[in-house]
Order: structure tokens, then C-alpha cells, then sequence
């Protein structure tokens, strides 16, 4: 393995499991200015536009917070795996809902993020969890097995 990026993603890991709303200030430490995010909601390029989307979750989630599960680093790419812990602000309030998913990172030279691809299941992870939307979403993967 290479460890040329490992500084870099030591940094990134650190930042997104004690994220907060204080802590997106750093995001352009981290990120290339012309850095490109991509999940299944949002395609953006710019730490403006990236910073935005976790301003965005900190408003629409209470208590949003990752916890990385793994990693695997060769040369200047990354990816992570992750468990992502939430509250609903307009649902169920009570139960933490767990979204499971990784993280593709490439990195330039100077060990800043170039690309963050995001990939989880946004219908099983997500749609599923809410309220009357979900039991479609059940209903709907029930039909497909059979």
C-alpha cells in the first residue's frame, strides 16, 4: 500500500467522524477548490457547494454523525466504509436511523480531496425508514423478489 495520502486521509476520517456545524469552516483544508461531490442526491463541484450539503444536513437531521468502518488506501485514491447515525427532524424523533455506505476519495498531490463519491442504497437505507413512503418502498421490493 502506498502511504503517501495516508497524513491526508487520517485528516479526512477525523474530520468526518467529529463533524459539526463549527467544523465546516475546515472543509476547504481538506477539499480542492474545484473538488467534485457526487451521492445520490447531489452532484456538485466547488467547497462552496460541497460545504452546503452538510449545512443542509445539519438542518433537515438531528445529531447527524459517520462513523468510519473501514478503509482501503492505494496510491492517491481511498475508500471508506461508513455507518451514518441520524435523528428525522419532521418523523419519528426518537429512533436513530443508521445509513450504511462507503466513500470514494481521490486526492491530488498537495493531499487534498479531488473527487467524494458517495455510494449507498438510497431506497433501502433512506426511502424505506419513512413513514407511508416506506411501506411502498417494502411493498415494491417484496413484488421484485418474486
Amino acid at each position: 500500500m502506498n502511504t503517501s495520502h495516508a497524513p491526508a486521509l487520517d485528516r479526512v476520517i477525523a474530520f468526518f467522524e467529529h463533524l459539526s456545524p463549527e467544523s465546516l469552516g475546515s472543509l476547504n483544508q481538506l477539499y480542492a477548490p474545484q473538488a467534485r461531490f457526487k451521492d445520490p442526491f447531489n452532484e456538485v463541484e466547488g467547497t462552496q457547494a460541497i460545504r452546503a450539503i452538510f449545512v443542509h444536513m445539519f438542518q433537515s437531521l438531528q445529531e447527524p454523525r459517520f462513523v468510519v468502518t473501514g478503509r482501503v488506501q492505494q496510491g492517491e485514491q481511498a475508500f471508506l466504509t461508513w455507518d451514518f447515525h441520524f435523528r428525522f427532524q419532521r418523523f419519528d424523533t426518537s429512533t436513530v436511523q443508521t445509513i450504511r455506505g462507503a466513500t470514494h476519495l481521490m486526492f491530488d498531490h498537495q493531499g487534498q480531496i479531488v473527487l467524494h463519491r458517495d455510494y449507498w442504497d438510497a431506497a433501502e437505507e433512506l426511502y424505506e425508514k419513512l413513514p407511508g413512503i416506506g411501506a411502498l418502498m417494502r411493498w415494491l421490493k417484496r413484488r421484485a423478489r418474486q
